[in-house]
Parts: structure tokens; sequence; C-alpha cells
């Protein structure tokens, strides 16, 4: 099991088959944050700040019984906003680090079984939702990486 949980945390941090989120954020130019490489596309901080909510809501689901997700797809992307103060980016890149923190320590717990239900579920694992955050954070990373690429800063 403790091998098991080395390897997601890797996936996790990314840097073997993706960049990992700090590399992706790294020295990036906060004039571009809120900037659209293409009108089709989201910004930088829509990325991570639908990251973060994605994020949230599964760390939420594991941990709480009662938790309610956000309406699907709509809740789980936030309203564009026309200036991105550096108030609002620190509040989205904290919230989404401090989350993932908790997730590695959820990882690390040796008191969870990463292949038992998750006990207020009926069929949803702890290694699946970890899973679910590899995949999904991968996903939006490449996608940051790309805007940043459109826009001349990576």
């Amino acid at each position: 099991m403790e091998e098991l949980r080395e390897h997601i945390v890797k996936s996790l941090k990314g840097g073997q088959a993706f960049v990992s989120i700090e590399k992706a954020l790294k020295n990036i130019n906060p004039e571009i944050r809120n900037v659209k490489s293409n009108e089709n596309l989201h910004t930088i901080w829509e990325e991570l700040e639908h990251m973060r909510i994605a994020q949230e809501d599964i760390l939420n689901y594991i941990l709480k019984p009662n938790w309610k997700s956000p309406e699907y797809p709509d809740g789980y992307w936030s309203d564009p906003v026309e200036v991105l103060d550096d108030e609002k980016w620190d509040e989205t890149y904290l919230g989404f680090f401090s989350d993932f923190n908790k997730v590695l320590e959820l990882v690390n717990n040796p008191d969870i079984d990463l292949l038992k239900i998750i006990p207020h579920t009926t069929a949803h694992t702890y290694l699946r939702e970890f899973i679910i955050i590899v995949e999904h954070n991968a996903y939006h990373i490449g996608k940051i990486v790309d805007i940043r690429k459109a826009l001349s800063d990576w």
C-alpha cells in the first residue's frame, strides 16, 4: 500500500508525464493571468479557479458525508472577471494549494485504505477520487501551459 501511496503522490505532484502545477505557474507575468489567448478559451486564472473548485469539491466529497457538489457544469466555473487583482489571484492560488496539501495528507494517511469504498458513498473508493484529481489537474495544467505559450509567456 505504501508504494501505491507514493505513486499517487508523484502523480498528483506532476513532473512525470506532465509539468507540475508549480512549474506551470512559475514566474507567470501577472498581466496575462486574466487574458484570453483566444476568445473561445479560458484565461489562466479561470483554469486555475476551475481546478480549485473541482479539487475542493472532491476533497469535501471524501471528507463530508452531507457535502453538496456544485451544479454541473456551471458551478465548477466562476464567472469571468474584468479586472483580476492580486488579492483575487492569491485567493485562488492559495486556496488551490491549501486543498492540494490536504489531498496529499489524505493520500499519505495510513488509516485510509485507498482501495476501500468511502464509507458514506455507495461505490467510490479513495483511489478513484485521487485518480480523478490527478487526471483533471493534468488536463488543466496542460491548458495553462498552452495559454502561456500562446501569450509568449512560457
